[in-house]
């Protein structure tokens, strides 16, 4: 498939409601088509089959879907570690919003079959400048590095995070709530002493109360940790 063709089939199965539901979601982010995205898994698995180098040449960035669509392709892909994180460092800078971070990082499944690697491809990334470089890095240790391992670093790097923006401020809660999970006294004696602003620290602890995983009585606990 060229990227017309891909262009053509994302035209034809856009929805205008869904459109507007997706476009809610992430203020800031243009040219929207609102289209499923079990639809545009298909797609994607058809390119990642096909002839993957052609479609990345020809590839468009015009719209938040196609863009979606890369990363998902990189994600199906069947080739060695090299080639994948070559394509993975040309797309994380096209990366602008919390939706396609997330997802492209849900589908690096290779990073289970290379875990070392993988842990040190992503360490620039908790260091650039870019807002949703230094996202797609956290969001990629609690998909895969919240283990024995990697917990007591995983805790040191985010508290090493220093960041005004609002979306990697809350991946860094959402990981902090990870690691409490299933590391809760390693991360409870973190957050007695972490150097975290407080908007992240206060938005961490919520997340750990909104889990299921998390008992009544430590949830109480945990919001008497509040900072004022």
């Amino acid at each position: 498939m060229t990227a017309g063709e891909i262009r053509k089939q994302l035209d034809m199965l856009s929805e205008p409601d869904f459109r507007e539901f997706t476009a809610g979601l992430m203020p800031g982010v243009r040219n929207v088509l609102g289209v499923r995205l079990p639809a545009l898994r298909r797609i994607a698995k058809q390119a990642a089959r096909g002839n993957w180098k052609e479609y990345f040449e020809q590839a468009l960035d015009d719209s938040y879907e196609e863009i979606m669509l890369q990363g998902m392709v990189i994600g199906y892909l069947k080739e060695d570690l090299d080639v994948v994180q070559g394509l993975i460092r040309d797309f994380v800078p096209k990366i602008d919003n919390w939706s396609v971070c997330d997802s492209f990082c849900s589908g690096l499944k290779i990073t289970k079959e290379y875990p070392a690697e993988m842990w040190e491809f992503i360490q620039d990334y908790f260091k650039d400048k870019r807002p949703f470089c230094v996202r797609f890095a956290i969001v990629m240790m609690l998909q895969y590095f919240v283990d024995e391992e990697h917990i007591e670093a995983d805790l040191e790097i985010l508290d090493r995070v220093c960041s005004e923006e609002y979306y990697v401020k809350m991946a860094a809660a959402w990981a902090i709530s990870i690691c409490f999970i299933r590391f809760a006294d390693i991360t409870l004696e973190y957050l007695k002493r972490s150097r975290l602003d407080d908007f992240t620290y206060n938005k961490a602890l919520a997340k750990i109360t909104e889990s299921l995983c998390v008992d009544k009585e430590t949830k109480q606990m945990i919001r008497s940790m509040k900072r004022k």
